[in-house]
């Protein structure tokens, strides 16, 4: 059960309800993770706030984006984010096995988005510091300096949900993801 009210379109503090009624309409329906965050209008707003600045400024696709963001929720362990992002990134043209693949760590169909996919995990497992050959290798992949720090931003932006998650403990109202084995779940 979450720890916070899930808050409803009807019922949303009006401080979060055109944020709330936003992030609903962009994936289609209003979800837990939504109606818990409306319950503080700072972080639903903040949360609001960061996708869109992403979503309008970012060099990487909508698919790339997705593919990020389902690599962070493995890594961060968080089922309520993997569940999320495969229905997304299976939105995004991506297969069943793909989103198990990106979860894992990498696409065998893509070594360029795999090399970007390693980047993200590197960020999220290692808070941030980034090994020089890590950089290098997504450089060498054809990613440029200016994507990477793109990437980031969605690897921030996933986590801002991912501990979210795993502070209120947001129930899932979403199809879960595939399982995966458990020396999969790369903890960060």
């Amino acid at each position: 059960m979450t720890r916070v009210q899930v808050h409803g379109p009807e019922d949303a503090p009006e401080g979060a309800r055109e944020a709330f009624n936003r992030q609903a309409e962009r994936v289609g329906r209003p979800l837990n993770i939504f109606g818990a965050m409306a319950h503080s209008p700072a972080v639903l707003n903040a949360y609001d706030q960061l996708e869109r600045t992403i979503a309008a400024h970012t060099n990487l696709s909508p698919a790339t984006r997705e593919a990020i963001h389902l690599t962070v929720a493995n890594v961060n362990a968080c089922e309520y984010c993997q569940a999320a992002y495969t229905g997304s990134c299976k939105r995004n043209g991506f297969t069943v096995e793909d989103t198990i693949a990106i979860r894992r760590g990498e696409l065998p169909s893509d070594v360029r988005l795999t090399a970007l996919l390693r980047f993200a995990r590197d960020i999220a497992a290692h808070r941030g510091h980034v090994a020089d050959e890590v950089w290098e290798a997504t450089l060498a992949a054809g990613w440029s300096d200016t994507e990477l720090l793109d990437a980031y931003a969605d690897v921030v932006r996933t986590v801002f949900t991912n501990w979210f998650n795993h502070l209120v403990d947001t129930e899932l109202d979403l199809p879960a993801a595939p399982p995966l084995d458990a020396d999969d779940v790369t903890a960060g």
